[in-house]
């Protein structure tokens, strides 16, 4: 038998490849810096395949689903003997118009299921396991809208690296072997100013993405002076190659705040290939010929985790939960 048997397994903690969700929740946490508050958290990452389970077997069609990634900051205060050859601290980018914050987060934690209810329980469980060893710095609930599209009435996400792609494009592969399967994570927050973006006519909505907006079929704009959405967002090299990454956008929002957003989540085999992507959206592919769509769409937040994959996570924490516990016993 082939693929995953979603009947009988519920999805294992670290699982990028898991499919797109109905719902999601993106926590982000900073971590205290004492020991005993560094010694929780691993005992909380240690943890987390099994509170998958504990919670995602009373529904196992929910398919729940959690990812951690940890950030540059906290990966050197847990003293990891080995660092992703990538990973670093968000850099901001400031372009002619708009700015591309940089944001604190050491730990992401990216739930997702296809019951919402499923969503609340995990992160209860789970802040209740790291206590008042994390500070919560950032929590939205997405959820899929229509038929995958984002707030501004456009599919999202459908460039996403399927099948064999999809390793090559989001999981680390030979060139890092001791992170091999593990991912980049860029996360940013984005509010819309829709009141803005439904004055704008239609087709210039789709030349600014990129794609129509009814049928999501692409659209040529390479002989275009202004790059759309779409197109400042591929990255090709010299000879040609693209480099893809794995979105797993969400929708959120607030109507009665006026809140409409969508929260980018992008993994990826190589961090530069989010670096860039986003330089060529908030410089330009010239410049001054920046991404149009961030005249209406606004980041909030922005900062890198690297995700490593299951067995590297548990090395990871229980060699760092060794290393707590004969400093505390000597």
């Amino acid at each position: 038998m082939t693929g995953k048997n979603w009947d009988r397994v519920p999805i294992d903690a670290q699982s990028i490849d898991a499919p797109l969700s109905r719902a999601a929740i993106f926590l982000v946490v900073t971590v205290a810096n004492e020991q005993a508050a560094l010694a929780k958290v691993c005992s909380a990452l240690d943890g987390l395949d099994d509170l998958v389970k504990t919670v995602g077997f009373r529904d196992l069609a929910a398919r729940l689903s959690c990812i951690v990634g940890i950030g540059r900051d906290l990966w050197d205060r847990l003293h990891f003997e080995k660092r992703p050859k990538e990973l670093k601290i968000f850099e901001p980018i400031t372009g002619p118009v708009h700015t591309a914050p940089s944001t604190p987060g050491d730990l992401l934690f990216h739930i997702r299921a296809e019951r919402p209810d499923f969503c609340f329980e995990f992160e209860r469980l789970l802040l209740d396991s790291l206590g008042d060893s994390v500070a919560v710095v950032d929590e939205v609930s997405g959820f899929r809208y229509f038929d995958a599209r984002d707030l501004l009435g456009f599919v999202d996400g459908t460039a996403n690296p399927t099948g064999l792609d999809l390793p090559a494009s989001a999981l680390v592969g030979d060139e890092d072997g001791d992170f091999a399967g593990g991912s980049y994570v860029v996360i940013q927050k984005y509010l819309h100013d829709l009141g803005a973006w439904t004055k704008v006519p239609t087709p210039l909505q789709e030349e600014i993405i990129g794609r129509t907006k009814i049928d999501n079929i692409e659209i040529d704009d390479d002989d275009a002076p202004r790059k759309s959405h779409k197109s400042l967002a591929t990255i090709v090299d010299a000879s040609g190659h693209e480099y893809d990454i794995l979105r797993d956008n969400m929708p959120f929002g607030r109507p009665g705040q006026r809140e409409f957003g969508t929260y980018f989540i992008g993994y990826s085999r190589y961090l530069w290939v989010i670096e860039k992507m986003l330089q060529r959206m908030f410089i330009g592919d010239r410049p001054g010929a920046y991404d149009r769509l961030l005249d209406f769409s606004r980041p909030l937040t922005g900062t890198t985790f690297f995700a490593p994959a299951r067995p590297a996570l548990e090395s990871l924490v229980q060699t760092a939960q060794q290393k707590f516990a004969t400093s505390s016993g000597s």
